[in-house]
């Protein structure tokens, strides 16, 4: 909706869809050094309405993506100064808190890979072909991997398409060969195999479940 901000934790799978008829239009900004704390349950994400600031955080932001195109000297310390700016006012605004993290991984091979993974989940993706993109041996990147994401490459690239078949079931109305498909699954019975190791429940199953609860919102 206009005036949306998502807010997503480091480490939290996410995915945007867009359609065709509705276009989505917004701005992409990832901070490192901090998390933010919300008030419901360790979701991982939060979604904020921003009307109110709409125009001082727009025009913060603009401002940001100016001087990252121009890069201007000095223009590291204006984007950090702005970046500051952006989120002690969304902390004024808002219920959130911030907390200082962990720096990111220093492991450049096992980023390459998992961001290979995020760009072509839906292809098939062996490990040999990772290690290929990493530099690395797959032993080692398999090993690697696992102790920086908690999971395996190959179980990651999985979990990765379940939740973007997860966004697919709630938003759409493909049927399961479609959605396999688009997905690089082989067949609606790999697919299905999938999502219910991932999820303990089958696409169908999980559909359903979404369409009644929407049914008795409605009532």
């Amino acid at each position: 909706m206009p005036d949306d901000m998502v807010i997503v934790n480091p480490r939290v799978q996410h995915t945007e869809l867009s359609y065709q008829a509705h276009p989505l239009e917004y701005i992409v900004l990832g901070i490192e050094g901090i998390e933010i704390l919300f008030d419901q349950k360790d979701h991982g994400y939060t979604m904020l309405k921003c009307s109110d600031m709409r125009e001082d955080l727009l025009s913060l932001t603009k401002i940001l993506l100016q001087e990252i195109d121009a890069q201007s000297d000095g223009f590291e310390m204006i984007c950090q100064d702005l970046t500051e700016v952006l989120l002690v006012k969304i902390v004024r605004l808002t219920s959130v808190s911030l907390r200082v993290t962990p720096p990111p991984s220093k492991s450049k091979e096992c980023a390459a890979a998992k961001r290979y993974i995020d760009e072509n989940y839906n292809e098939a993706i062996s490990l040999d072909k990772l290690a290929e993109i990493a530099h690395v041996n797959k032993y080692y990147l398999s090993h690697s991997f696992k102790k920086e994401y908690g999971s395996s490459p190959i179980d990651y690239m999985l979990k990765r398409r379940i939740t973007e078949a997860k966004a697919l079931l709630s938003s759409t109305d493909y049927s399961l060969i479609q959605i396999a498909e688009q997905l690089g699954f082989g067949s609606p019975a790999y697919f299905s195999k999938c999502f219910r190791k991932v999820e303990g429940i089958s696409p169908s199953g999980y559909r359903c479940a979404l369409q009644q609860k929407a049914a008795k919102r409605s009532e």
